[in-house]
């Protein structure tokens, strides 16, 4: 008995020492449950809306405060006409345009009916439908507490997703997360199984610099990467009946973009890691969380709190997301697009600078 308690305390000790294992036994459980419970919500925060007021009168102003005072909204810009709805939505700034008829206040008083439009961006369905429901309910609150009986009859028009298809949102975000995924673990085990076969030798002895090592490691996969791509992008639009309304040679280029930069990302992992099991564990958890949470694929990033918006910033699959639906689905040409495209090449330069300066000339 006294053998085996003194063979316990050694495996105590034994994992106490390694810090790898502490990280995994107990900060990634922290972690993983305050990123799920603060990035798992249904839960409307500050919202960016429009607002179009054609009456401009005081009940249209009342219901706008009352809205912005709610929590559940923020006003992000005041349009004058219709034509600024969509370039509002391409440009990303607003979720949602509400639109107040002309002569609201008096249409009130004389019919006890009027009318108010909420026009929402339905690239991501499940937030366009919580918007207009958290809109329609703060009208009828106002409805209900006013002393004189009207009626305020919202009209919802959804852009780009009439039919408010699921599909429409898991097709960019599927092709993030496979291109994401399958690219970068294919390459994080690259290198790292030439150190465990014992290949690694004849690649340093050979006249090739580390770029040229890394790069060479890199091509071969970019075509199949693209491969994935082209075929993600021919079944959302054969089977599930998904749009490329805009051009599909920009969202090509985009897509081999992104493939470059998932690729350079494991190959930045397989520089870190010592061996394929380590290499393989750093790729999904270093990626597998971040682009099923943080991304925007599945759960709005403006509802997550401040830390974790901030941090959705340096999510490349995040603008990856923004950048396919904006071409596929509202048409969006390279003048909506160029700073998330600047941005993933930013991730490029910076993940392959750290590829090059973390490649070992010799084996350690």
């Amino acid at each position: 008995m006294n053998r085996f308690i003194a063979f316990v305390k050694k495996e105590f000790l034994h994992i106490f020492r390694d810090y790898r294992t502490m990280l995994i036994l107990f900060i990634m459980p922290i972690v993983q449950i305050l990123i799920f419970g603060f990035a798992i919500t249904t839960e409307i925060k500050d919202a960016s809306i429009a607002i179009l007021d054609k009456s401009k009168d005081e009940v249209t102003r009342e219901l706008t405060q009352k809205m912005l005072s709610s929590g559940y909204f923020k006003n992000d810009a005041y349009l004058t006409n219709e034509s600024q709805i969509e370039p509002a939505f391409n440009d990303q700034r607003v979720k949602m345009v509400v639109v107040f008829e002309p002569e609201f206040s008096q249409n009130l008083q004389k019919t006890g009916t009027a009318h108010v439009q909420l026009v929402c961006d339905a690239s991501d369905p499940n937030l366009a439908r919580m918007l207009s429901q958290f809109a329609d309910g703060i009208f009828t609150s106002y409805t209900t507490s006013s002393s004189v009986s009207m009626g305020i009859q919202p009209e919802v028009r959804m852009f780009y997703n009439e039919a408010l298809e699921g599909v429409y949102m898991s097709i960019p975000g599927i092709m993030a997360m496979i291109l994401m995924l399958v690219s970068a673990m294919m390459t994080s085990i690259s290198i790292t199984r030439e150190k465990e076969f014992g290949s690694m030798e004849v690649l340093l002895i050979s006249p090739l610099k580390p770029l040229q090592i890394i790069l060479g490691k890199v091509t071969p996969y970019v075509l199949m990467a693209l491969i994935n791509a082209v075929s993600i992008l021919a079944l959302g639009y054969w089977v599930f009946g998904v749009p490329v309304k805009g051009s599909i040679v920009l969202l090509l280029i985009e897509c081999l973009l992104f493939t470059i930069l998932a690729l350079s990302l494991g190959i930045l992992i397989s520089t870190v890691a010592k061996n394929q099991m380590v290499a393989m564990f750093m790729s999904m958890f270093a990626l597998m969380l971040p682009v099923i949470l943080l991304s925007g694929f599945i759960f709005p990033v403006e509802n997550m709190p401040l830390p974790l918006r901030i941090l959705s910033n340096i999510i490349p699959p995040k603008w990856f997301i923004i950048i396919v639906k904006t071409i596929m689905l509202k048409g969006g040409g390279l003048s909506y697009v160029w700073k998330e495209t600047l941005i993933l090449i930013g991730f490029v330069v910076l993940f392959v600078t750290l590829s090059v300066k973390k490649f070992k000339i010799r084996l350690q």
